[in-house]
């Protein structure tokens, strides 16, 4: 068969389409023209964003959504070091995205030309893979390549670089193959181990996160867990991967964890921890286990073999993807009735009354338990919540319930600014899904831009914005550790209302708690993008909380 030559933008572009690739983000840049070129007459949806952060991080969110890999295409130097941020995100989220980034001519590498960067030393220790492809032939084997390693083990970004004048040279080679994602099932024995575990277990408890999770394996493992009445608690802003409304479930180990929560960890005699690693925020400050060998009995299910051991010694590593050991499990019965009945029973009503926006009670005329309740009562139960960070997220983590797989889009990095570009990518995947942006004042402004994004593809995205005039989680931190000293917290602010509405959004501010509910019917029937700027007290620093309180602590213990 021959092979009509075509130029290195033109096989790029149409190795994205035999892998699948149906949009991709990007800021346009002179060292990528020649893909431009080629995605003019191509199927994949082009979304322009107002800056590589931004556009990385609605790549991210697709990648997180979907499990297939984000796509995402940023010029050299400048635009790479922007989308920083959502690679960085991608790592610790492990989630599967593909950056690429535009370099110099191959004649000018090594002279630190125009916006030259080394890529590999740059993203290096943030990507699973940094390759350049510095002919056009090797296209479809190093983009192959790419989109396995970003689906394989443990997920996560690889970042390609491409010389100018290669995309713009010619070259006769045939397509690659679609990619294909290997699952890793769990063995017989594995299983016979494990259910002989559970069956000599007295408080046995399941941690679930990370990532390579679908739709039918959360379903899956609601199954397992109801058929042995385990207690179920999800890691850190993974609260999709288990329904809330489960009889089994026990709640979330984020920041500012329930207590009863977290002393049910410390009692369990067994715990089964399947797709996360159980990092700083959900260890608690790494002191929930003990490392390397944790009090407890742990069992480590993980899709990528080279994890077990780096922080935890467990007593049976399972080398299973999330999906495969799902599977698996869902079939697994218990013996004889569980010992543990009444502790899931407890586990759950402890979840319950700590997720209970309604007798919650803050500083201030915006009472955020009543807007929380609001929320409950009035969106579908598959809305897709996005944030950033702050504290400002708690109302979300805490109070809203999931009850769906890919209704939650949130950086377990603490990447600050990332909802509004979440939200963006979110809706441009799903338009019939509702999708809700919580942000605070200062995370807003890191990617506040993107709202130009949302109006442009008109995607009636709301974010509810929590302004309180500061960075209240530094704030916070400050009158703990420095009480009464404030510095470089404050913040002057524009009006958010009129923010949304020169852009060509629907605005609201929002000042009290009666305002809300109408506020949110309008925005909801609108039809365009929106923000609902709500003034939060600046006391009201948590839902537990004042800044007044935390600074008296702070001074009492002076």
């Amino acid at each position: 068969m021959t092979i009509a030559p075509r130029t290195g933008g033109q096989i790029l572009v149409d190795q994205l389409i035999q892998h699948g690739v149906e949009q991709l983000f990007c800021v346009p840049g002179e060292s990528f023209l020649a893909v431009l070129d080629a995605l003019h007459d191509a199927s994949i949806a082009v979304s322009v964003c107002r800056q590589e952060g931004g556009a990385a991080m609605m790549a991210e969110a697709q990648g997180k959504l979907t499990g297939r890999p984000g796509i995402c295409f940023v010029t050299r130097g400048p635009g790479a070091t922007n989308a920083a941020a959502g690679i960085h995100i991608a790592h610790q989220d492990a989630t599967p995205l593909l950056l690429f980034v535009g370099q110099v001519a191959r004649e000018a590498l090594g002279r630190e030309a125009f916006q030259e960067l080394d890529y590999s030393a740059v993203f290096g220790s943030m990507a699973k893979w940094v390759v350049q492809i510095d002919d056009p032939k090797r296209l479809p084997e190093l983009i192959s390549r790419a989109f396995h390693i970003a689906t394989s083990g443990r997920p996560g970004p690889v970042v390609i670089a491409l010389p100018e004048d290669m995309l713009t040279e010619a070259a006769c080679v045939a397509d690659a193959l679609p990619y294909a994602v290997t699952e890793t099932h769990p063995g017989p024995a594995a299983l016979a181990e494990l259910q002989q575990r559970l069956a000599q277990a007295q408080r046995p408890v399941v941690i679930l996160g990370g990532s390579r999770w679908s739709e039918a394996a959360v379903q899956q493992f609601n199954h397992f867990a109801d058929a042995f009445s385990l207690p179920v608690f999800c890691s850190f802003r993974r609260q999709m991967l288990f329904d809330h409304s489960h009889r089994c479930y026990g709640g979330d180990l984020g920041l500012g964890a329930n207590p009863r929560l977290l002393q049910r960890i410390r009692n369990a005699d067994l715990i089964l921890l399947v797709g996360g690693r159980l990092s700083e925020v959900p260890s608690q400050g790494y002191e929930l286990l003990g490392i390397p060998t944790p009090q407890q009995t742990l069992v480590h299910v993980y899709a990528d073999a080279d994890e077990f051991g780096k922080l935890y010694r467990a007593a049976q590593n399972i080398h299973a993807t999330p999906q495969a050991f799902a599977e698996a499990a869902s079939t697994l019965r218990p013996e004889t009735t569980p010992a543990w009945l009444n502790e899931t029973a407890a586990a759950h009503a402890d979840y319950q009354r700590w997720s209970d926006p309604a007798p919650i009670q803050i500083p201030g005329p915006l009472q955020m338990g009543a807007v929380m309740q609001h929320l409950r009562e009035t969106l579908p139960a598959n809305t897709i919540f996005c944030n950033g960070a702050g504290n400002f997220a708690t109302w979300v983590h805490r109070f809203w319930p999931f009850t769906s797989y890919a209704s939650q889009l949130a950086p377990t990095s603490g990447s600050m600014g990332y909802g509004l570009p979440a939200g963006v990518g979110a809706k441009r995947l799903w338009p019939e899904r509702e999708v809700v942006v919580f942000a605070g004042d200062g995370d807003f402004m890191m990617h506040g831009q993107e709202f130009a994004t949302a109006v442009q593809y008109q995607l009636p995205i709301i974010v509810v914005l929590l302004d309180n005039a500061m960075f209240g989680t530094i704030r916070m931190h400050q009158e703990r550790h420095y009480p009464g000293r404030i510095s470089a917290t404050q913040l002057q602010n524009p009006d958010f209302c009129a923010y949304a509405q020169v852009f060509g959004g629907h605005g609201e501010k929002v000042s009290t708690t009666a305002e809300f509910a109408p506020a949110l019917a309008r925005a909801r029937a609108s039809g365009k993008p929106a923000i609902l700027h709500c003034l939060l007290d600046p006391e009201a620093i948590t839902p537990a909380s004042t800044l007044q309180s935390i600074r008296a602590a702070a001074l009492a213990q002076t």
